[in-house]
């Protein structure tokens, strides 16, 4: 039964192009704004399952209504197959009756950086200026974002101080948002150094200085943090709510209960005007160090003085409940959110679908997967490779392909988590059907454009010797030399 299951899902997965008749597909498209989302779905299995010369010959033959709401939806759907998503790009760029915005070149940037293609990424921008849609500040803030997630924080300020040659000037708002970039990826040292040769140049405002403390606070160094404000104040410049909030979270972070307790005491005797981002602050901190029951004092007092929660303080209290107390509760505090008109988005899902599985309630897990789609709130990858790893943990492998399938039929596209996710959960019998099905769906990743790492070859290689698959091991050696990735010496 197993082995079956196995043969008639890799056989439904892998032979979509010989099902669809692509150019009739295309043609019979409807791109209302009612079906946008579905026919983004579909257009993107179909990209994902052809191979490249029949997308091409599709995209630039059919009579599809190509509007910038749709291009960007498709590219968001293939975010995590890069090369297919720049290759739907480039088609589109060629189209007589369709032209590029500056948000579809920016997706398209992010992409190229995202594969380190840096080659691509600066001849997009170049075609920017040329059709003249750009490039703006966000788009250099893709840039920079993309070269320090890289490690290379010094070609990003490079980029940064070079934006002017590209015809885009910097100023105040684009300096914040490169400093913002440096800190959220930690290097709030470089960033610290930056701000204070440049801060005079760009006229440094509170937000300037509230990103650099919060850096500081990221790395939980609260002192420098407090040091920052003084400079601020001496700079004369006015501490706002945002300032007096990160210094909060900063002493969380840190670990300091005492102090961000104190200073929370502090807030309120100097009858600061708190919001929802206080008590949403101290709700998480509090419940992050297993202090529940001040969590939910802190709730409860937040509603009495008539400060009404967020989505996002329901997210923090619910995911608090499901780490630290119990799934029920949870569950309890997510009815009364409903009940009380609030809108629950798949982060809120997604918290409480965790924590159902970790408690092993997998059949209810998957009751609020539907009613996630009931409730017209998009499930994302995390949501379905939660869901998908921990059926895998309980050697439910059967289910997790299911699930897998679900993904993609074009809910939601699977990322080079979700395959290397199920691939690990087929070793778990070490059944030759098993194996066999791993070194599929190692090809599948290998046609979409993920470039597995070199364990996963190599896992998969050894499985399929041991198992007596020598033919198949040989497909896997092919797959390998296709992503550019020289094999041990195998004897098959």
């Amino acid at each position: 039964m197993f082995s079956r299951h196995l043969s008639d899902y890799i056989r439904t997965r892998t032979s979509v192009t010989c099902l669809v008749k692509p150019t009739l597909y295309f043609r019979n498209l409807t791109t209302g704004a009612q079906t946008a989302v579905d026919d983004a779905s579909r257009i993107s299995n179909l990209i994902l399952n052809l191979d490249p010369k029949a997308v091409t010959q599709n995209l630039e033959t059919n009579s599809v209504s190509w509007t910038p709401d749709l291009v960007n939806k498709i590219l968001k759907k293939l975010w995590n197959h890069g090369p297919k998503a720049l290759q739907f790009f480039r088609i589109l760029e060629r189209h007589p009756m369709y032209t590029h915005t500056d948000t579809s070149f920016d997706y398209a940037i992010d992409i190229a950086a995202r594969l380190r293609d840096y080659k691509t990424v600066w001849a997009l921008v170049e075609r920017m200026r040329k059709r003249r849609v750009g490039p703006n500040p966000k788009t250099f803030a893709i840039i920079t974002e993309r070269y320090v997630s890289a490690g290379k924080p010094d070609k990003a300020v490079r980029v940064f101080l070079s934006m002017h040659e590209y015809g885009c000037q910097q100023d105040l708002s684009s300096f914040n948002m490169f400093l913002d970039v440096l800190c959220k990826s930690k290097r709030v040292e470089m960033a610290y150094n930056l701000f204070k040769v440049l801060r005079r140049r760009f006229r440094a405002d509170t937000i300037s200085y509230n990103i650099i403390a919060n850096g500081f606070c990221l790395i939980k160094r609260t002192p420098r943090a407090l040091e920052v404000f003084r400079e601020m104040v001496e700079s004369g410049l006015e501490p706002t709510l945002k300032t007096y909030n990160v210094i909060l979270n900063g002493y969380f972070k840190a670990g300091q209960m005492k102090e961000a307790w104190k200073f929370f005491l502090e807030m309120k005797r100097r009858k600061c005007e708190m919001d929802v981002v206080t008590y949403t602050t101290v709700v998480h901190g509090f419940g992050v160090a297993s202090e529940i029951q001040k969590a939910r004092q802190v709730f409860d007092e937040m509603i009495g003085v008539g400060i009404l929660p967020s989505v996002a303080t329901y997210n923090a209290f619910i995911q608090v409940l499901c780490k630290k107390d119990n799934v029920e509760n949870a569950i309890v505090v997510f009815e009364d959110m409903l009940k009380k008109g609030y809108t629950p988005n798949s982060t809120t899902y997604n918290v409480v679908i965790r924590g159902l599985c970790h408690v092993g309630k997998m059949d209810t897990a998957m009751e609020y997967l539907d009613r996630m789609k009931h409730d017209e709130c998009e499930p994302n990858v995390q949501t379905y490779n939660v869901i998908i790893r921990y059926y895998c943990d309980e050697g439910e492998i059967e289910k997790s392909l299911d699930v897998f399938e679900r993904m993609g039929s074009g809910e939601c596209l699977p990322n080079l988590d979700s395959y290397n996710i199920l691939i690990s959960g087929m070793f778990g019998r070490k059944r030759s059907d098993d194996l066999v099905m791993a070194g599929k769906l190692l090809i599948e990743m290998v046609d979409r454009g993920f470039i597995p790492r070199k364990f996963t070859f190599n896992r998969i290689l050894n499985g399929l010797l041991l198992t007596g698959n020598q033919d198949f091991a040989q497909e896997i050696l092919r797959a390998q030399s296709k992503c550019g990735r020289l094999p041990r010496h195998f004897r098959l």
